[in-house]
């Protein structure tokens, strides 16, 4: 998960590399501060070394093109009329006396 800071370098480093210039910490330093975004010291340069030596738009192109190649995800929970998986209830039944799933006489909250 990114957090405004990352964002605002990853916009910054953007920008840089629309205007052809070099992607420096620096500069993203510099854009970040006009947009009056403050930022941990650390970002901007961390930024720049990641980009340092990557040709930025063949990173773009190559994300683009394959945010729809993945397959679709899945549901969170299957529905009611879903079939059960060919293994699963051969595994369930071995299950049932293990020692984990006994009831032992307490509980969380007691």
């Amino acid at each position: 998960m990114s957090t405004i800071e990352e964002q605002a370098c990853v916009y910054a480093a953007l920008i840089l590399h629309a205007d052809d210039l070099p992607i420096t910490g620096d500069k993203i330093a510099t854009i970040l501060r006009a947009a009056n975004v403050t930022v941990e010291p650390f970002w901007p340069g961390l930024f720049a070394m990641a980009l340092e030596g990557v040709n930025v738009a063949n990173l773009i192109s190559s994300v683009a093109c394959s945010v729809g190649d993945g397959a679709p995800a899945a549901s969170a929970a299957p529905s009611g009329d879903a079939p059960v998986a060919a293994g699963s209830s051969a595994m369930n039944k071995g299950d049932e006396d293990s020692e984990d799933d006994q009831d032992l006489g307490f509980g969380l909250f007691d």
